[in-house]
């Protein structure tokens, strides 16, 4: 079966080089310490592929988790140390909040890095899902798991810049909402990259 034209897109645009991103991307008078140790971390972006086409699959994270409660995020975790680096991290933790197998996902590449204001760098590996998948939440860090169409993200018109009151200073951000769900921070930084290179 031929592959479909918004895979051969999504592997053009992974070859693509791109520099790094940040939370400080638009915030740029936010004075960061120089003193800071950023931890690694890893995440997937899987997508799997329906009757409809090609979607992204996320999570709702759980809103008594320290970091980011209640956010819409890729599956992924800080690198622990039995980790043999990023990629690994976000397949266990895949497997850990989702209930998605490492050896059902085909890595096709890795996006550009981003760094948190919470301190971590986040390496993030985008996954085609290629078995039967069954998702599981694990309850005790994911309320829920969504897919969002591969085209709603991958289409640079529907992101847009927001803001809010955060430790003080207003923080601007991007945003790419899909219904009742609320994409923002690191998660819609990271996806609008990846539209900017899919786009015509």
């Amino acid at each position: 079966m031929p592959e479909s034209n918004d895979m051969t897109r999504l592997r053009r645009a992974l070859a693509v080089e791109a520099r790094p991103s940040s939370d400080f991307d638009l915030n740029t008078g936010v004075a960061q310490p120089e003193t800071r140790k950023l931890r690694p971390a890893g995440v997937l972006v899987p997508l799997i592929e329906v009757e409809c086409g090609w979607r992204l699959v996320l999570t709702k994270r759980s809103s008594a988790l320290k970091h980011h409660p209640g956010q819409i995020a890729f599956p992924g975790g800080k690198v622990d140390p039995e980790d043999s680096g990023p990629q690994a991290a976000a397949l266990r933790e895949a497997h850990e909040e989702i209930g998605l197998e490492p050896s059902s996902v085909e890595i096709l590449g890795e996006l550009p890095p981003h760094e948190t204001v919470t301190g971590f760098v986040m390496s993030p590996f985008v996954g085609r899902i290629v078995t039967p998948f069954d998702p599981r939440a694990e309850p005790g860090e994911v309320a829920e798991i969504l897919t969002v169409p591969l085209d709603h993200i991958t289409d640079p018109a529907r992101y847009s810049v927001q803001a809010r009151r955060w430790r003080g200073q207003r923080r601007h951000y991007y945003t790419v909402p899909f219904g009742p769900y609320y994409i923002w921070g690191a998660t819609a930084r990271i996806l609008r990259g990846l539209a900017e290179r899919m786009a015509p």
